[in-house]
């Protein structure tokens, strides 16, 4: 074993290392022809950069329904109005550090698609 003097550390370099986190990205939205538009700009950027990118997971339609009656006094006959409101969901898992996911979150998204973004240790 060589002995080094306090002062000298013959060239070692020390290394600085990123923290890698495990950052999962939430797409919700109504239309699904954004939603699919943000997955894939969100994925070729992070493939762009070089990280592990899982997804999109598509998770399954929420379909909130409303039936009502269209007489508002309850006479005549029984007719109905069936109302639909479908929420579809995406999921893209990411191994990165943070700085770099602020880079690939910074596209313009498009209206109607809410982006929830969580960082895991």
């Amino acid at each position: 074993m060589a002995y080094v003097a306090p002062g000298k550390k013959d060239n070692y370099e020390e290394k600085v290392e990123t923290k890698i986190h495990r950052i999962r990205i939430t797409l919700t939205s109504r239309n699904v022809a954004n939603l699919e538009k943000v997955c894939n700009d969100l994925i070729t950027r992070a493939k762009d950069k070089q990280l592990k990118v899982k997804g999109p997971v598509r998770l399954p339609t929420k379909v909130l329904r409303i039936t009502t009656r269209k007489t508002p006094c309850g006479e005549g006959s029984k007719t109905w109005d069936r109302y639909e409101l479908k929420i579809h969901k995406r999921l893209i898992d990411l191994h990165s550090p943070s700085e770099i996911v602020k880079q690939i979150t910074s596209i313009s998204i498009e209206p109607g698609v809410e982006v929830e973004v969580t960082i895991q240790q």
